[in-house]
């Protein structure tokens, strides 16, 4: 393949914050709303969706293997979509990924039987984690390099806005006296495909990753790109230059990465990055899906909280965690990245041993175990969040989709399958020492996390992604 030295990558690095960025912003990391709205609309409709008249009649524990299909169909999804577009491009795959969800979370909406609900649960999830590695590889290479852990953090967190949406709007959707009991749960399904139609149409706007493009030998319109940009960014600022860009790269260019390739960067070349990413996915993702799709059960089950009144009890938290992320994520571009990751993992991991006390003690109620988890999500919000933007930029752009999707399907199978399933079955024995149980094994893997990105963790705030892990053309050309 042909050799070529582009500036491209300075060139988006240096641009100035414009309305084209928020357009980035909207159009692909709305999706975390969804992922959001997805994981509240099957944790609030647990005790509903196992009443005899819901036409579904699920048990607790099968509510529990429901969440955990959902997460195996995000992990293949992630792998099986996260190669395609590292080999075909991230617009394409963000696209159709999204499709993929919109018509297996509409399917779900007429489930009658477990086994249908459970296949629907799947694509939907495979829809979901496709997006993972499409989008966060996609925002990473499009936004620039003094912003790119505060933008990224805001948007991972914005899954919280779609979990606060999916909770007040469950309220009266799952109310007997609005809707009967066998509708209600089926239209809270179908607006998630509605706000997904939204999210395609601005989603289109959006053009494919230059840095992309220039390694795949589409220089021209990767160029094209990058010029349409600075030109509607010089128009908005109303400069005729903009900053003169860094240095220039040279790559070779190819077609695709074969995956042996991929896999010997990731196991020889960064077996310490490798180690650090499946600390953070393992231990954000048991933390999160075990305790977040099982928490109307924990409500209903140990405080005697009714089933439509559960919802509220989601909206507070959903708030801590999207808060995190928001107000935290600045530091990450400017105190930096081992600090702040380490930190909110340890801290959280900490909280939730304190919760978990206080749960095993009997000195909480409905309202003050919310308060709880606000605080513990608080931190293990922006923690989780910034797990992605860990992957997304300390490996080769050649793998950047596909390392995503790994760490994503291996950190959340071992964790977010096992999790859910497991606090399934604690919740279901109504003996509240089991469910502490299952919070201390979240606190220790949240602590080993902090603890691992401390002393191996890389140092990306305000980095080039070029310099965090130049392409493995520069490293073959180097090692030559």
């Amino acid at each position: 393949m042909a050799q070529i030295s582009t500036d491209i990558p300075a060139r988006l690095d240096r641009l100035p914050w414009a309305r084209w960025h928020w357009l980035v912003l909207i159009g692909l990391g709305a999706v975390w709303i969804l992922d959001g709205l997805e994981v509240t609309i099957v944790g609030v409709i647990g005790p509903r969706v196992t009443d005899p008249g819901s036409g579904l009649g699920l048990t607790d524990s099968q509510v529990g293997v429901a969440a955990g299909v959902y997460v195996a169909g995000a992990c293949l999804g992630a792998l099986f979509f996260g190669h395609l577009t590292d080999r075909f491009g991230r617009k394409r795959l963000f696209l159709v990924t999204l499709v993929v969800y919109l018509v297996a979370t509409v399917a779900t909406a007429f489930s009658t039987e477990a086994w249908y609900f459970y296949l629907c649960r799947f694509f939907t999830g495979a829809g979901v984690g496709g997006e993972y590695a499409a989008i966060n590889s996609a925002i990473d290479e499009l936004i620039p390099a003094r912003v790119r852990g505060t933008v990224d953090l805001v948007v991972n967190g914005s899954f919280w806005l779609g979990t606060a949406i999916g909770a007040a709007v469950a309220i009266p959707m799952l109310d007997p006296d609005v809707l009967a009991i066998d509708v209600g749960w089926r239209v809270l399904f179908g607006m998630g495909a509605v706000l997904g139609i939204g999210i395609l149409l601005v989603r289109r706007l959006v053009p494919e990753s230059p840095r992309w493009l220039f390694i795949h030998c589409r220089e021209r319109e990767a160029e094209e790109i990058v010029s349409q940009i600075e030109a509607r960014v010089r128009e908005e600022i109303g400069e005729r230059r903009l900053d003169p860009p860094g240095r220039e790269i040279r790559i070779s260019q190819r077609r695709h990465t074969p995956l042996t390739e991929v896999a010997a960067a990731l196991l020889r070349r960064y077996p310490k990055r490798t180690l650090v990413g499946l600390a953070l996915f393992i231990g954000q993702a048991f933390l999160y899906n075990s305790i977040y799709f099982t928490y109307a059960l924990v409500l209903s089950t140990f405080f005697g909280v009714p089933d439509g009144s559960t919802p509220w009890y989601l909206v507070p938290i959903a708030i801590g965690n999207f808060c995190g992320p928001v107000l935290l994520g600045r530091f990450f571009d400017s105190i930096g990245r081992r600090v702040m990751i380490s930190g909110c993992y340890v801290l959280s991991g900490l909280l939730l041993l304190g919760t978990a006390a206080l749960f095993n003690g009997g000195a909480l109620s409905a309202g003050t175990l919310t308060v709880c988890w606000m605080v513990v999500f608080f931190f293990a919000s922006a923690g989780a969040s910034s797990a992605y933007l860990t992957v997304s930029e300390i490996f080769p752009m050649e793998t950047r989709a596909l390392a995503i999707a790994l760490f994503y399907a291996v950190g959340t199978g071992l964790g977010g399958i096992i999790g859910p399933v497991l606090f399934g079955r604690l919740v279901e024995s109504q003996v509240v020492g089991n469910v502490v149980f299952g919070y201390t094994i979240g606190a220790a893997l949240m602590i080993l996390a902090g603890l691992v990105e401390w002393f191996m963790g890389v140092e990306a705030a305000r980095r080039s992604l070029e310099d965090i892990a130049a392409p493995l053309s520069i490293q073959e050309r180097e090692i030559a």
